[in-house]
Formats: C-alpha cells, structure tokens, sequence
C-alpha cells in the first residue's frame, strides 16, 4: 500500500509548524515570494540575514535529511521549457497576487484573512486548468 500521503501529511506539518515559528519569532508571514522579493527588489535590506538563512535552511535541510530517505520520484518532466515557462509563470503569478501558496495558503488561511482564501482559491483554479490544458490538450507534461 502507498504511504505517499504520510509524506505529506508530514511535509503539510512541517511547513505549518514552521510558519507558526516564523510568526511567533519575528512577528511576520512566512510568505517565501515576500522574502526572496525582498532580496531581489533590495526593499528587504533591513532583514537580508533573516531572509538569505530562511532560503539557507529551505535549500539546505533537504540536503541533510537524504541519508533517511529512499529515492524519490518527484514526476518532474524532462521538457525544460516546461519548466522555465512554469518558473517564470509562478514568479510573475506570486507578485501578481502579492503572495504564494506558503503566504497565502499555509499563512493567510490559517489566520482566516480573506485575502488568503480568495487567493488560494484563484490560485488552485488556474493550477487545475493549466493541468487540463498542458497536460490532457497540449500533452506538454
């Protein structure tokens, strides 16, 4: 039987605990689009080490945690100009709706801001219909 769904749980749990730590140590949304656009608009310069050691842990902690983990397929397509239009659609989509899935949905539906609701709701209906378009019309994914 697959335990996929334990992963995540597990992986849902771990990003929840962390954006309540983030909040309750320095009083701010765990929003990880806030923080790497803080660093690269430069409005972010008052905090630069707080944000550059958040995307330190995030890229490093997996790096640590691979000797308890068998291999992992992640269905990541082999189509790199999938995955930079992807990239670059998410980006411009995060500034666009001024927040991500971590800010708006983990973040802001937690604390029940309407803002965060209706974002996640718009963000998993374009999710859903690019699915439907790139991968059942298109077949790029």
């Amino acid at each position: 039987m697959p335990i996929d769904w334990i992963w995540g749980l597990i992986g849902g749990l771990l990003i929840g605990t962390g954006g309540a730590i983030y909040l309750l140590g320095n009083g701010k949304i765990m929003g990880a689009s806030g923080i790497i656009g803080g660093l690269v608009d430069g409005s972010g310069r008052d905090t630069a080490l707080e944000r550059i050691l958040f995307l330190l842990g995030v890229a490093v902690l997996p790096v640590i945690l691979m000797p308890f983990y068998r291999s992992v397929d992640t269905h990541l397509t082999d189509n790199y100009y999938a995955l930079i239009a992807a990239g670059l659609l998410v980006g411009v989509g995060t500034r666009i709706a001024n927040g991500c899935t971590s800010g708006h949905g983990v973040c802001g539906m937690s604390r029940l801001s309407i803002r965060g609701i209706v974002a996640t709701c718009c963000y998993i209906l374009a999710g859903g219909i690019g699915v439907i378009i790139f991968r059942h019309i298109l077949g790029v994914i």
